[in-house]
């Protein structure tokens, strides 16, 4: 195929791959905490990382690793022990995040606010050896926490309070939720961008609890989905010449649209099922066990 023959396709398609799985599998956590805004909050902080790392001239993309980490454990923090004025903690931790971020890509010596924009909006492009190295080794560890503590993860994220008298440190667990989702936007800005990161974290999600009933099956069919748009949107920026993030982002909306429209008709289908099942097991029982008409019910 002509899209592999080029080295720079080849490791967009793989950063693609490593971020379709990430975005839902961390996102689902988000979305049943009813978080689904962190990760842009954590998206704007990113942006003082990246302005950091050309400042003094390393990888951005571990730089904005440890900046959205340290801002997505303020940002839980502020959840948990914040009061009326948590709100505005928020706001100015997203906006001095964003603002930090043009400043510090001003006054570096390779950056320019024009180069930023790849960070904001993706750019598969300009995905070196070095980027798609640190996606896979951030992804290895989204993948491996993800998928190794889901049990304790959805417990948490179902109920607090459950979790915390079944003995699970829940704390713990909520920071790492957060540090999770902080790894999540590091490796998914080469590809969707800082500010669309979000999306890709939560529309497969939606997209998927319309027709699925329990979380392993949510988990399987969101990752399906966003590996789905996130190579679908890569293709389509190379033959097409369109904005990689913009375009996958749109196509997971497009998925989520279409089984929202099937959502409906297969509810129907499934209360038809049940509503037999239940007659056929009612006309089952014996006529002796059926109360008497003088008999109260």
């Amino acid at each position: 195929m002509e899209i592999l023959d080029s080295a720079f396709m080849q490791r967009a398609l793989i950063a693609a791959v490593l971020v379709g799985i990430t975005a839902p599998a961390v996102g689902i956590y988000l979305v049943q905490r009813r978080q689904a805004l962190m990760g842009d909050g954590i998206g704007h902080v990113a942006m003082t990382g990246v302005g950091l790392g050309f400042l003094l001239s390393t990888n951005p993309i571990w730089m904005a690793t440890l900046v959205s980490v340290a801002g997505a454990i303020t940002m839980e923090l502020i959840r948990a022990y914040g009061r009326t004025r948590g709100d505005i903690a928020l706001a100015m931790l997203f906006y001095g995040g964003m603002a930090g971020g043009v400043l510090l890509m001003e006054m570096s010596a390779g950056g320019s606010t024009a180069k930023l924009s790849s960070y904001l909006f993706g750019s598969l492009s300009t995905v070196s050896v070095d980027d798609l190295t640190a996606i896979a080794v951030l992804a290895g560890f989204v993948i491996l926490v993800s998928l190794g503590l889901r049990r304790q993860l959805f417990a948490v994220s179902q109920d607090e309070e459950f979790a915390r008298v079944t003995g699970l440190p829940v704390r713990a667990l909520n920071l790492l939720i957060a540090v999770t989702a902080a790894v999540t936007v590091s490796v998914a800005m080469r590809v969707v961008g800082l500010l669309l990161v979000s999306a890709l974290m939560v529309v497969p999600v939606a997209a998927a609890q319309q027709i699925s009933r329990s979380f392993k099956a949510t988990f399987a069919l969101a990752v399906s989905i966003g590996v789905g748009v996130s190579l679908a949107g890569t293709t389509a920026s190379y033959y097409q010449d369109v904005p990689p993030g913009a375009t996958i982002v749109l196509l997971a909306i497009g998925v989520f649209i279409v089984l929202t429209a099937l959502a409906a008709p297969l509810a129907r289908r499934r209360a038809r099922a049940l509503e037999a099942s239940r007659t056929e097991c009612t006309m089952d029982v014996p006529s002796s066990r059926w109360p008497s008409d003088d008999v109260k019910v």
